[in-house]
């Protein structure tokens, strides 16, 4: 779509959108990086999306809808078909007799629209809307997950039926036997549908993992969509053999093995995503019980903004990881988005002057110029002897996965003190409890002191979906509820101090708080995706001084919010005020 920069700079002043100074230095910048202005405007944060493209609207004369909540018939969506929809960004969304409105990101794209207007022997009406829209109305091609299976299921259980009579035995031969059988039965098409549905529908409902849990009687598919697992299938038994004799080829996993644990990993490539599925298969009494964990390989770097970081917190972390040795450590529970930190951390520092080394167990995501090490305890390859090998090759950046016993505590120790910065993630509750727990394993008090820099302590709390969010406020009763909880008087002095609510005689009945009516985009929850919440604790000379006389975490706790820091409690209290979560995730995160 040609629309040239006077163009738009010239709606843009017109329309006092932008301030003429602003938009002469971003017409300066955009020359000198060869790009489009609108595209800068958009990525500098000075112009939203849907601004830009209803400015390219009124300047080819054409319409611009918004349509990231509406429905589109199947009979007008198929009006295009779902190859050409996706080649061209070009969806039907209106029909009027023998007029077809159609939502195109590129409405000068005549070829397309001639080939439609041929094809359907009617009058298009091209339409300018934006990528979420296209985005929305595209996934509306998809078969819900139900109506896919129920198809494949009910053609193909004869199918399944026969892989289950393949017999499990001891005896050489027959095993051999039972394992061409199984990869015979599992390179079916039928099998082959039925797993990529399955993987289909995760990567589209943006699903963290896939449960398939065998019963008695029949098979339990679960997703874990934004923290929690909802029941997404149930299956008849029979099906269970051949799915799982599928993942496994896909794992490159022994077929015959059903008695032991067994874990491996695949990937998934097409236009639209990458991604890699990591496998974890465990026999149970009802048979095989697979989880798999679907890891993005095409999402772009997340910024400690995007992560949920502010203020003070953002300014500690942003001082520390510029230091050249210490330790920063990650806290929390598993699933609570340790590893992520890193990785975001890691991006920021991944730089071609320093040599980034990691040690993990497992390797969540690769990256580009980083060094990373997958430990493999069964030939000695533990996160000591990885960390202890890898301290060899002159790295300036040290990430170990998780710090589990004494032997790697002391490493990281010694190679903070030694000129390295070391990021690292421990198991406990809070921030402040990282530093008795460090103590508990061995570590020097005197040297735990010099070397901690900072730590952090997360949990992940679900977001109010903002396709359905709806104002509330509090009711003196629930008021009453949450008094008994958590101190109200200081979290409001505290939103005042940090001006998110005004000064002039607030009280909790009149803030404003959101949440989600429940609507399809969020399957009728209230929230869609997830965000951290926070307590970093900067180590100063006062929490040095407590960790050198061993005091306790209560102690050090009090010490650190006596210097300021916010607490993950009040960080979430913050995010809840401000719309982005609620007051019950964030209890249930942190109390529950």
């Amino acid at each position: 779509m040609f629309i040239s920069d006077k163009n738009l700079k010239n709606f843009l002043l017109e329309s006092e959108i932008i301030a003429p100074d602003i938009l002469d230095q971003a017409e300066k910048e955009s020359l000198g990086n060869k790009q489009k202005l609108g595209d800068l405007l958009v990525f500098k944060g000075l112009l939203q999306e849907e601004q830009l493209r209803k400015a390219y609207a009124y300047l080819l004369g054409i319409p611009f809808v918004n349509l990231e909540n509406q429905f589109v018939p199947k009979e007008i969506l198929n009006i295009i078909p779902e190859p050409i929809a996706r080649k061209h960004n070009i969806v039907a969304f209106e029909k009027d007799g023998r007029k077809i409105k159609v939502a195109m990101l590129d409405p000068e794209d005549l070829q397309t629209i001639d080939f439609i207007r041929k094809k359907t022997q009617s009058k298009i009406l091209p339409c300018l809307t934006s990528e979420k829209s296209i985005t929305h109305l595209l996934t509306q091609y998809q078969k819900s997950l139900k109506a896919e299976f129920g198809d494949l299921i009910s053609e193909n259980v004869k199918f399944a039926s026969a892989l289950a009579e393949a017999k499990y035995s001891s005896n050489e031969h027959e095993k051999a036997g039972e394992e061409e059988t199984l990869k015979k039965r599992a390179e079916e098409l039928p099998v082959i549908k039925i797993v990529d549905v399955l993987l289909k529908h995760a990567i589209l409902q943006q699903a963290s993992d896939i449960h398939i849990e065998p019963e008695e009687k029949e098979v339990i598919v679960r997703y874990r969509i934004d923290g929690i697992l909802h029941d997404v299938m149930f299956l008849p038994k029979e099906v269970l053999s051949a799915i799982i004799a599928r993942i496994k080829v896909l794992a490159n996993l022994k077929l015959d093995e059903h008695r032991l644990p067994q874990d491996g990993r695949f990937k998934i490539e097409t236009q639209d995503y990458k991604f890699s599925f990591r496998v974890s298969i465990l026999p149970i009494m009802d048979g095989e019980k697979v989880v798999m964990r679907l890891l993005n390989e095409s999402s772009k770097g997340l910024t400690l903004e995007q992560l949920g970081f502010r203020e003070l917190a953002l300014d500690g972390l942003q001082r520390n990881i510029r230091k050249s040795h210490g330790m920063i450590l990650v806290t929390g529970p598993t699933g609570s988005g340790k590893t992520t930190t890193l990785y975001t951390i890691m991006d920021i520092l991944n730089t071609n002057q320093v040599n980034i080394s990691t040690v993990e167990d497992p390797i969540e995501y690769r990256m580009p110029r980083i060094n990373q090490t997958q430990v493999k305890p069964k030939i000695g390859l533990t996160f000591a002897a990885g960390l202890r090998a890898l301290l060899r090759q002159d790295p300036d950046i040290i990430m170990v996965g998780e710090i589990r016993d004494d032997e790697t505590m002391h490493i990281a120790i010694n190679a903070a003190m030694t000129g390295h910065l070391v990021l690292s993630t421990l198991h406990t509750n809070s921030a402040a409890g990282t530093i008795p727990r460090l103590l508990d394993m061995g570590a020097e008090p005197f040297l735990l002191a010099s070397t901690l820099n900072i730590i952090i302590a997360q949990r992940l709390v679900r977001k109010v979906c903002a396709n359905c969010q709806k104002e509330y406020q509090l009711d003196k009763e629930k008021i009453g509820e949450l008094g008994k909880k958590v101190d109200l008087e200081k979290l409001l002095k505290l939103l005042i101090k940090l001006r998110i609510v005004p000064g002039n005689s607030p009280s909790w009945e009149n803030i404003k708080f959101m949440k989600g009516a429940g609507c399809s985009r969020c399957n009728n929850t209230g929230f869609k995706g997830r965000m951290g919440i926070y307590e970093v604790i900067e180590i100063d000379d006062n929490i040095r001084a407590l960790i050198s006389e061993r005091k306790d975490a209560d102690v050090i706790e009090a010490k650190a919010i006596e210097g300021g820091i916010i607490t993950m409690l009040q960080d979430g209290f913050i995010k809840a005020v401000q719309g982005t979560t609620t007051i019950e995730e964030v209890l249930r995160v942190t109390q529950e």
